[in-house]
């Protein structure tokens, strides 16, 4: 591992070095490439400059004892060297995680899609309260929140929504939401008082950029149309609304939300890359069983993942077992303490797995 970090210390220097060259401020792709290639090397080496620090302390305070006679002196000196051996300890977990293979994918945009399961209007309703969740959490980290299309029934719930959210590690943190989610409780249509439990599912995937993936425009029909709202209510008079199908897979893609025919295009493309890309990975992930078993979870899309119990105000996340209970404020946005326990518990799981290979 050491071996490693210094061979990083080095490269980030280069780096520095490489960025005051002059002719890089007129090259921008090749500037951008660097400063995030220097990002993504800034903390690692952060906390392997402090663990050199403690270590350099560790070894002065011991040098100093053995040379100290003064009692109080050799106290504060002591103190100084428990300190620096427990924060070594510290950094030592630290830089194994910031040395884990990170996820290609986790520094981009994603795309959500939730759908309505089992449960009817009470399924269609919780749908769209998800939705809602989502964007207040992108909200409390600033990050852009944009509709790509919404299939919404009469009384305020949604069979269907695709956004997209835009912001820096949007996917490293949204993707432990793929999967069902439960929700439990008593319908203001149930004269009876009884809980009844409904059911969405949620896919988080990754945005694709065009290089991720080629589409064939043999495989695709578009088809133009007037965007329409709800019980077919025209909202559009002009062929805005795109639908674009995708012959090899069957995927149909609808967006509508703009008035501009190019604009749903290109947000129908969008989501349909996202699909496409999604597939892939999911191949991909299926067929590698040894980084199935460092994931939390099983990562397939019909794994239940949670459940919001709403009469006894608790949500409970059946991958870590986790229960909290402040409904409210995590249907209100509030889901760091959820996804920081599943970051955790994975990266937990990733260093058990490397362990093992060591």
């Amino acid at each position: 591992m050491f071996d490693k970090l210094e061979d990083l210390l080095v490269r980030f220097d280069e780096l520095l070095n490489e960025l005051n060259e002059p002719d890089v401020a007129s090259d921008p792709a090749r500037f951008q490439r660097l400063m995030k290639e220097q990002s993504n090397l800034q903390p690692i080496v952060d906390a392997y400059k402090e663990y050199k620090d403690c270590s350099q302390t560790v070894e002065d305070s011991l040098a100093m004892l053995d040379e100290e006679s003064d009692e109080e002196m050799r106290g504060m000196l002591k103190e100084e060297l428990s300190t620096a051996k427990t924060r070594i300890g510290e950094l030592e977990h630290e830089l194994k995680i910031l040395l884990l293979p990170k996820d290609p994918n986790d520094d981009k945009n994603v795309i959500v899609e939730i759908r309505a399961g089992a449960g009817g209007d009470e399924a269609a309703l919780f749908a769209a309260e998800m939705y809602r969740l989502y964007v207040k959490y992108a909200e409390k980290r600033r990050w852009k929140v944009e509709l790509l299309n919404a299939d919404e029934i009469g009384i305020g719930g949604m069979k269907e929504v695709n956004f997209m959210i835009n912001g820096q590690g949007a996917y490293s943190r949204l993707k432990y939401e793929s999967g069902v989610h439960r929700v439990q409780r008593v319908p203001e249509t149930e004269s009876g008082g009884r809980i009844h439990t409904s059911t969405i599912t949620v896919a988080v995937m990754p945005e694709a950029e065009e290089v991720d993936v080629v589409i064939d425009e043999k495989d695709i029909r578009i088809d133009v149309m007037r965007a329409s709202g709800n019980g077919g209510q025209c909202v559009n008079t002009t062929d805005s609304a795109v639908r674009l199908t995708h012959y090899p897979t069957g995927i149909v893609v609808y967006s509508q939300t703009e008035k501009s025919q190019l604009q749903n295009k290109a947000k129908a493309f969008a989501l349909l890359r996202a699909k496409l890309y999604d597939i892939e990975q999911q191949k991909a992930h299926d067929a590698e069983a040894q980084m199935r078993r460092s994931q939390i979870g099983t990562g397939d899309r019909s794994e239940k993942i949670r459940t919001y119990n709403f009469p006894q105000g608790r949500v409970t996340d059946h991958r870590i077992k986790l229960t909290l209970y402040k409904l409210d404020s995590i249907m209100d946005g509030d889901i760091d303490e959820l996804l920081d326990s599943l970051i955790a518990a994975d990266q937990a799981a990733k260093l058990a797995v490397m362990n093992e290979k060591a």
